[in-house]
């Protein structure tokens, strides 16, 4: 079960950093566009402003974005090798984003029994994460 917390914990970590990333980058796009051809046009630069750095700073920017989701690509990858039903429950839930009744379906249970397990499974996770 500590399996199970350790790649729903790290999914939603790296699912949230890239979201960051995203939100970093296109604030950054923005500001930089401002710079070159908007409001800020006439401003002069000086060296230590943050504007001078900006180029250099998306460039990070979309570096770190690539390679977190290479790294989240290859935690899909390991997850869809996990066959017991806790796994795959959790992955179609929060990484495919099935409602537990389409995930009943899908996996041949009833719909009561899929709800319980999801419950009894996040019970344990969040227990896990206390003791953490």
């Amino acid at each position: 079960m500590s399996e199970l917390y350790e790649w729903l914990n790290t999914y939603t970590l790296m699912k949230k950093r890239i979201g960051y990333l995203e939100f970093d980058l296109e604030q950054s796009e923005a500001e930089l566009d401002r710079w070159v051809s908007g409001d800020l046009v006439n401003v002069r630069l000086t060296k230590g402003s943050i504007a001078c750095g900006l180029e250099r700073r998306i460039e990070e920017i979309k570096t770190e974005l690539d390679y977190m989701k290479s790294k989240m690509e290859k935690l899909i990858d390991l997850i869809e090798q996990f066959d017991d039903v806790e796994s795959r429950l959790l992955k179609m839930k929060y990484i495919d984003g099935m409602t537990l009744e389409s995930i009943a379906e899908e996996l041949g249970y009833s719909h009561g029994h899929i709800r319980r397990l999801h419950a009894n499974t996040m019970r344990t996770i969040r227990f896990i994460d206390s003791l953490i």
